[in-house]
């Protein structure tokens, strides 16, 4: 048993003294907040790669892929048929906890940056990320180029929501980095997870992750928390409302 602690001890020492290089990163605002005028806005990730006595020499450049995830939700995607000059859906895919906002940002073209086989492992490119939906019962992703994933990702990424710029991650000197995160107007309120993943000669060096939060201020998150936290006086307070309204309204409009 003794020896069997002391080889996990040796190998995690050892293991802690082979990492090369750590990656120290920050985000301009940790806390957006979003009011009835808002109209989106930019955040700037920036960060440096860190290198140590392990770094190989020869090692001076390198690549980064930055992936930003916002709340997961529950989205379906519906396909529309025209009959007899109508449009009708017909049939539906069901999308199970996925991002509401996913951006992926690099320095260069993802297929450049690594092997197919480490991009489908680390989830680089809109078409490595994991979509799980829902499919004849089953639960699993599909091809990339299945209709109804295409159509969620286009959907998606016509309104701003997802997006991927091969070309948006700058190295200003060879080791300090940064990229901008655009927010849309109708981004989703909740918690954003950013991870940053470090490669070196197409292999995966090492990643660190970061946050920051969306939340909403002024009358609208009171109604919003007022609603959620105190469901009946939010009720109380809609029916005297609308009775008010109802009865100026007959007052206004009144036939004498």
């Amino acid at each position: 048993m003794r020896r069997t602690l002391l080889a996990i001890v040796l190998v995690l020492l050892l293991g802690g003294a082979a990492r090369a290089e750590r990656l120290i990163v920050s985000v301009s605002n940790h806390r957006v907040t979003v009011t009835p005028n808002y109209s989106g806005e930019e955040l700037v990730l920036f960060g440096s790669v860190e290198k140590d006595a392990a770094t190989p020499a020869d090692r001076t450049d390198y690549d980064l892929v930055v992936t930003v995830m916002g709340p997961r939700a529950d989205m379906v995607t519906r396909r529309k048929e025209r009959t007899f000059s109508i449009w009708i859906n017909t049939d539906y895919r069901q999308f199970l906890q996925v991002p509401s906002y996913l951006a992926l940002f690099a320095n260069r073209p993802f297929d450049a940056i690594t092997s197919p086989e480490i991009a489908r492992r680390q989830q680089i490119g809109l078409n490595n990320v994991l979509l799980t939906q829902r499919v004849s019962g089953d639960f699993a992703d599909v091809v990339p180029n299945d209709a109804f994933r295409s159509a969620f990702i286009r959907l998606r990424t016509q309104r701003g929501l997802y997006r991927e710029d091969a070309s948006a991650v700058t190295f200003l000197t060879p080791t300090l980095f940064r990229t901008g995160i655009p927010l849309p107007a109708e981004v989703p309120i909740g918690t954003y997870e950013v991870e940053i993943k470090l490669f070196a000669n197409g292999a995966f060096i090492g990643k660190t992750e970061t946050a920051f939060e969306i939340v909403k201020v002024g009358f609208e998150q009171f109604v919003a928390t007022t609603a959620r936290q105190n469901g009946l006086l939010y009720g109380l307070a809609t029916v005297a409302m609308a009775l008010m309204t109802g009865w100026m309204a007959s007052i206004v409009f009144r036939k004498d």
